[in-house]
């Protein structure tokens, strides 16, 4: 079996190429931008996609970054994938992406029905959020003495980057995952108070968690990025505080073998 990797050179696919090639597995690197040994793969222009996928018999399609623009963008992967003969897709999508309230699932819905009519073995990855999602701001709440969000009470049950590129690999590389949906999350959960709490415990500072209503999140935001993008991640937030990034961590612990990294393990690592 040939894999392919979309997404080569971004954060989960570097993640995922690691661990195939640790494992004695070296797969191909699929990017815009590839490095050495690596294939031009650029879901904007079509023509290099088939082409890239000469060989490969299994593909991991790692969602697109660029909110609004994925549909068309995973529309040209699949019928490149279609055409050049590609028997499996492994799919990275949104938790509970069918009924999610988050303003990203529609994407991913839209992407899971074209690969339910594309005829291809598909396998879908429902990841959950990201540690690195939150981590990334801690600089900010350092800076400013307090942590800021539109979360409320909400639970996150993320998990690592790295722990769901190695259940990428377990999928990728085990059997009995063919035409299987797997929702995966991490444990235990945590509240946005709870991640200030560890910050707080690990610096030996008084870093509070403050919630904001959506709009005034928003407001803070825009000091900081494009005004839609803010409005974007505030309502993220929002979601949050209705459950939106809760889940069960069983499926991701099975998969990898082990428990997801907990959220004191990730700000020790962060802030180190």
């Amino acid at each position: 079996m040939t894999l392919a990797i979309t997404g080569a050179t971004g954060q989960l696919g570097r993640l995922v190429l690691d661990r195939l090639t640790a494992l004695g597995h070296p797969a191909t690197g699929l990017a815009r931008r590839p490095g050495p040994d690596q294939r031009l793969f650029d879901y904007d222009r079509p023509d290099t996609l088939a082409p890239a996928l000469a060989g490969i018999d299994s593909l991991l399609l790692i969602s697109g970054s660029e909110i609004g623009r994925r549909v068309a963008q995973h529309r040209a992967v699949i019928d490149a994938a279609v055409a050049a003969g590609v028997r499996r897709i492994t799919y990275t999508s949104l938790l509970r992406a069918d009924r999610s309230i988050l303003s990203l699932a529609e994407e991913h819905r839209q992407t899971e029905a074209m690969l339910a009519a594309s005829g291809l073995t598909v396998t879908i990855l429902r990841n959950g959020w990201y540690h690195e999602n939150y981590l990334a701001g801690i600089p900010a709440a350092l800076q400013h003495g307090v942590l800021m969000g539109s979360a409320g009470q909400g639970r996150i049950a993320s998990a690592a980057r790295a722990d769901y590129a190695e259940a990428a690999v377990a999928v990728l590389l085990g059997p009995g995952h063919d035409s299987q949906t797997y929702e995966l999350a991490g444990a235990p959960t945590w509240t946005l108070a709870d991640l200030a709490a560890q910050i707080s415990q690990q610096t030996g500072r008084d870093i509070p968690y403050r919630d904001l209503p959506e709009a005034d999140y928003a407001a803070v935001l825009a000091g900081a990025m494009p005004a839609p993008l803010a409005q974007v991640y505030a309502g993220l937030d929002a979601a949050a505080a209705q459950g939106a990034l809760d889940g069960d961590g069983a499926v991701l612990a099975r998969l990898i073998g082990r428990p997801s990294q907990p959220l004191a393990e990730a700000v020790r690592a962060a802030l180190a």
